[in-house]
């Protein structure tokens, strides 16, 4: 973890910023001794069909079928008017 004060961070802007991004480093900001900030790389987020994409061979269509009843569970599907 890079510590750096505030006044460094206004000078080297561009190169604390591509440590974070290069490097996944996180930065402690500090000004007059006292943590202000941290700056760390962005955290990614996976979709359920890139979560998917990864099942060998996908499901059989008996398996879908399941997994999809499954998947609906006991949600109730009404509209209701939350004001009312």
């Amino acid at each position: 973890m890079l510590v750096i004060s505030a006044t460094d961070l206004a000078r080297r802007t561009r190169e604390v910023l591509d440590k974070v991004v290069i490097q996944g480093a996180t930065v402690v900001v500090e000004r007059n001794q006292r943590v202000i900030a941290r700056i760390a790389p962005e955290v990614p987020l996976m979709t359920a069909s890139a979560a998917l994409a990864g099942l060998a061979g996908g499901l059989l269509p008996e398996e879908a079928d399941a997994w999809l009843k499954d998947s609906r569970g006991n949600f109730d599907e009404t509209v209701r008017d939350p004001w009312a």
